[in-house]
């Protein structure tokens, strides 16, 4: 499979003015209810989109916005609007952001006609069309209607064949990416491609399954994994240590063992937890460090502990490289954010190439108060993890031009 950028072309290669351009972002932001409507509690997405925006703007594009967000079960769901995230749009770039409430109308082709430079139209959220998660070429086919080019800056939602992801460009001959895709590939290719070294991935989150495939993919190339969170413990309880009602993965112990095997025939790092902050439960009022890596019964590990801390932060002190995904414990709650927030800072410290994989790390790397010190933190979890493990990304292939003879 073709890698990186290749046969891709950007927002740049293409002659913007007055042309109508469909521009798929991730505006899929956290929402809660307020005094005067739903508000946003995160705008990292949002700005990650305005170089985007902004570009085309200047451009003279007459540019309509589209995105999804939640997963709303019908276009009743007004709980999932994107009004608010028009409203914010607006704020920011001093424009009117006007939300065309149904993309399959006669209404999208009105707007457009009668746009004013400046004007932006924002399609209300895809997944009120049931199409769009079915990848529908009925719906693709009335976007691309009236638009003449395709600009895809969503990162976040390109490993989904969605309508709006996969099925639109198909039609579609001028079809590119944004600058937030440019970065995020070129920031993922430079762990792939000759890292520095050390070279060492910090991987965290609840389940070993979920890590299968950037486990693989990495071994080869990585110096070594530096593992926390509850999948830690299935590793641990591979080795024979009991960790006494810490979630375990038991279908994934054999792969532990043969990971950890595999790893040592390498002579390859492998630190896993020495200590643990642990509780009756999650919601017990008391919580204690153990004196080493074995958790008693009738307790669950909830955060890597003080000596595991040390000895984390050695080892990355150390590193050139560095990729982080999944976080140490139950960050959310402050009684177990520690180790996590260690794990932030050791990065932060370090003067290497350092990439946060999105998701919950990206927003353990907010809460901590680093976040302006990662070299880059990705805006996708699920398609950063997707491709750093070789898988294709249907939003990104389907831009790739054929090379012909």
């Amino acid at each position: 499979m073709a890698r990186g950028l290749k046969g891709i072309k950007t927002i740049k290669d293409f002659e913007l003015f007055e042309k109508a351009v469909f521009l798929r972002l991730d505006l899929n932001v956290p929402l809660k209810a307020g005094p005067s409507g739903m508000q946003i509690t995160d705008e990292t997405r949002i700005t990650a989109s305005l170089p985007t925006i902004r570009y085309a703007l200047e451009k003279g594009a007459y540019l309509v916005l589209a995105s999804h967000l939640g997963r709303p079960k019908s276009s009743s769901d007004k709980i999932c609007s994107l009004e608010p995230v028009g409203a914010r749009l607006s704020e920011i770039l001093k424009t009117d952001v006007l939300l065309v409430e149904d993309a399959e109308s006669d209404a999208l082709k009105a707007l457009l006609a009668g746009m004013k430079k400046g004007q932006i139209l924002l399609l209300e959220n895809l997944r009120f069309n049931a199409g769009e998660i079915k990848n529908s070429t009925e719906l693709a086919q009335k976007l691309a209607e009236n638009m003449d080019i395709y600009i895809n800056d969503a990162f976040g939602a390109s490993h989904r064949a969605h309508a709006s992801i996969e099925a639109l460009p198909s039609l579609m001959k001028n079809k590119g990416i944004g600058f937030l895709i440019e970065k995020e590939i070129q920031m993922l290719d430079r762990l792939l491609d000759q890292p520095a070294k050390p070279y060492y991935a910090i991987l965290g989150g609840s389940k070993v399954s979920d890590k299968i495939g950037v486990l693989e993919k990495l071994i080869d190339v990585v110096d070594g994994f530096i593992i926390g969170g509850a999948m830690s413990y299935t590793f641990l309880q591979a080795q024979g240590v009991k960790v006494g009602k810490s979630l375990v993965e038991k279908d994934q112990l054999n792969y532990c063992r043969e990971m950890i095997e595999r790893l040592k025939s390498r002579k390859k790092l492998l630190l896993l937890p020495v200590d643990h902050l642990i509780a009756a439960d999650f919601n017990s009022a008391e919580f204690k460090v153990t004196p080493g890596a074995t958790i008693e019964e009738n307790f669950l590990g909830l955060d890597i502990g003080p000596k595991t801390i040390a000895l984390y932060a050695e080892a990355l002190a150390s590193a050139q490289t560095l990729f982080w995904n999944g976080p140490m414990g139950v960050f959310e709650n402050p009684k177990y954010e520690k180790g996590t927030f260690a794990v932030a800072r050791a990065l932060a410290e370090n003067t290497g190439l350092k990439i946060v994989g999105g998701g919950d790390s990206a927003a353990a790397c907010e809460a901590s108060g680093y976040a302006d010190k990662m070299t880059h933190i990705s805006t996708g979890g699920g398609a950063s993890l997707e491709y750093l493990q070789g898988d294709p990304l249907p939003g990104i292939e389907i831009l790739r031009q054929k090379i012909r003879d």
